[in-house]
């Protein structure tokens, strides 16, 4: 007779809910909602069951012919999302990766500086002063967390080539942004124009050298197309100052590169298509929450909260989503938008109207939908502390609207 190995599985506030669907007994005491997911040498099938988990019981039930049946949970968005009491820090959410993000720096800071001296400076300014390293954060959590359904049990080269591909073109952005809107304390303010712009071009060639050398087509089509949309989205964005028809769906393309990394790691994984399409939707999602709730705070928070003035967005003329909603209700507010703020006590006017009319209101209602369609993603994967860290930044930023 086959033998039938089962184990109890616990990843502290998260578990994995595996179940046989090969006729193991353990599977009868079940009842309850659950998705089984089939998985067989690369191969992975889905299938539904009205059939849930026995109370809190984690079962992993193993039968040499069929591989491995593997059950993840189908709760309801809030209740994932509330799963879990207590406020949340990207530092506890990116410990179970903390070794990959240290290792991330290092190369950062060998590619930039070592090749050339001149950068070393603005190198270590932008990558030895810590940061959040969110987006390669999420390529790490991602590839771990898909790497285990195929059962690999390291990262790839390409894993981790993808988050420092995904770092350099975010960071060379972020310093082309600084230099554009003359900020202070940044690269270009201590070391000098001359050298941001290099630094940054330098860093966005590189990712393309990087890039190309992965030899996936879908991934190479994927971030160039990013690298495309940051540079065609500057330009529309600076034609743009002050124009109360631009449109949501232009705002929307800016969560592309979140997107982009979170499919690019499960791509690297060899998952399925369906988990890799159910990442790039996750990043999209997070990422439009994310820059969502940046819109929020730019009008809610003081200028010492911000580092900057409050509604200095509107002030240069970039319309947010709070703004762009205001519109539709506030026919004033578009008068002294297009006015460009000429008259005394116009921009606090503004800043008003966008309160009073709800604008701040409905954008709120998108982040909590954002994020809610980001954990609905989620439920492909497997629980586990990735999983887990993944939902908790989701959580993390609709904390920062309390």
């Amino acid at each position: 007779m086959m033998s039938v190995t089962c184990e109890n599985v616990d990843f502290g506030r998260t578990v994995l809910d595996l179940v046989a669907g090969c006729g193991c007994s353990s599977s009868a005491s079940f009842g309850g909602q659950f998705s089984i997911w089939h998985q067989t040498k690369g191969f992975i099938k889905r299938e539904s069951s009205n059939r849930g988990v026995h109370g809190s019981r984690k079962i992993v039930c193993c039968r040499k012919e069929v591989g491995r049946c593997q059950v993840f949970s189908t709760q309801t968005p809030e209740a994932l999302l509330n799963e879990a009491t207590g406020p949340v820090s990207l530092p506890s959410l990116f410990e179970v990766v903390a070794e990959d993000l240290q290792m991330l720096k290092q190369n950062l800071l060998s590619i930039v500086g070592a090749e050339n001296p001149v950068l070393m400076p603005a190198a270590e300014q932008i990558f030895g002063a810590g940061g959040k390293r969110m987006r390669p954060a999420l390529v790490f959590l991602v590839s771990r967390a898909t790497a285990e359904i195929v059962g690999l049990k390291e990262l790839t080269t390409e894993h981790r080539r993808l988050a420092e591909i995904i770092e350099m073109i975010y960071t060379a952005s972020l310093i082309h942004d600084d230099v554009l809107d003359d900020r202070k304390e940044t690269v270009h303010q201590l070391y000098g124009t001359r050298v941001a712009v290099l630094a940054g071009d330098f860093m966005f060639a590189q990712s393309s050298w990087y890039l190309a050398n992965l030899e996936n087509l879908e991934v190479i089509k994927l971030i160039s197309q990013v690298i495309k949309d940051f540079a065609s989205g500057e330009i529309k964005q600076a034609s743009s100052l002050f124009d109360c028809d631009f449109e949501l769906e232009d705002y929307y393309k800016t969560a592309s590169l979140i997107a982009a990394s979170t499919k690019g790691a499960a791509i690297f994984s060899m998952v399925d298509k369906f988990i890799c399409e159910e990442m790039y939707e996750f990043g999209r999602n997070l990422g439009l929450s994310f820059q969502v709730v940046d819109d929020i705070l730019d009008f809610t928070q003081s200028a010492e909260q911000l580092g900057k003035p409050a509604g200095s967005d509107l002030a240069k003329g970039n319309l947010t989503a709070s703004v762009i909603f205001a519109l539709e209700k506030e026919p004033k507010l578009r008068e002294i938008i297009e006015s460009e703020f000429c008259e005394a006590g116009s921009l606090d006017e503004a800043i008003s109207l966008v309160k009073s009319c709800g604008g701040i209101e409905r954008v709120q209602d998108l982040a909590r939908e954002k994020a809610d369609l980001a954990i609905q993603n989620l439920q492909c994967l497997p629980p586990s502390s990735f999983r887990f860290s993944l939902k908790g930044m989701v959580r993390f930023n609709l904390e920062r609207l309390d």
